[in-house]
């Protein structure tokens, strides 16, 4: 599993994106803050293609139930690892999910 960190893509189940807004800026990867817990959570979700009359496109990360490492902090809070995976908002309800599609960054690695 990889560190995740602003510049990683982060997409719904429909590849709408996850806007990435790191918390903390003084642990990076080449120069790009890491995320850490809670940072993927209530985030905004742009350009999800999942729409229609009945349908409601996935427009907020919810609750992260799996990516936090157990081990790595960051003062005080859990690094987010690419093994990420939570719902979102959309259609249908608590079946859409927030992954990582590409961590952008191979230096950093590490056990859940």
């Amino acid at each position: 599993m990889r560190w995740i960190h602003r510049d990683s893509l982060i997409t719904c189940d429909h590849d709408g994106r996850v806007a990435n807004r790191p918390s903390q800026r003084w642990v990076t990867v080449s120069g790009v803050p890491v995320l850490v817990a809670t940072d993927p959570e209530g985030r905004d979700i742009t350009a999800c293609p999942n729409y229609g009359p009945t349908i409601k496109p996935c427009a907020k990360t919810l609750t992260v139930t799996v990516g936090y490492s157990a081990w790595l902090r960051v003062d005080g809070h859990r690094v987010v690892l690419s093994n990420l995976d939570g719902l979102t908002d959309g259609t249908p309800p608590g079946l859409v999910h927030h992954t990582v599609r590409d961590p952008r960054q191979t230096f950093l690695g590490a056990d859940a």
